[in-house]
């Protein structure tokens, strides 16, 4: 799958949950997060799996964005984009809802 592709994929399910998504934030996670994204078994986030949060929380959340929340602020988090997003959790839309919430665009763009 291209880029192009699978940013043509993000942005069909990011719309689901943004009426008038950053499509430049977007692009660059897609970009940047291109191999995680193209594999099958990281492209979508677990949520039912503890590791599976923790990894969110530690690689995204405190070594990409380097927030400044505390572990149960960011469990609430990750809890919230969880609950929002419907089915099976594209992990570019999963990480693209986190920055936003953040505002942290400028981790990206």
């Amino acid at each position: 799958m291209t880029h192009e592709e699978l940013f043509k994929k993000a942005l069909e399910d990011v719309k689901k949950y943004d009426k008038n998504p950053d499509e430049e934030l977007l692009r660059e996670l897609v970009s940047i997060y291109a191999i995680v994204f193209r594999n099958a078994d990281s492209a979508y986030v677990a949520c039912g799996q503890k590791d599976e949060l923790e990894r969110v929380k530690k690689n995204f959340l405190l070594n990409k964005l380097h927030v400044d929340l505390s572990d149960e602020e960011m469990d609430r988090l990750l809890e919230e984009v969880c609950q929002e997003i419907k089915g099976k959790k594209l992990r570019s839309t999963f990480y693209y809802l986190l920055t936003k919430k953040l505002g942290r665009r400028d981790a990206f763009v």
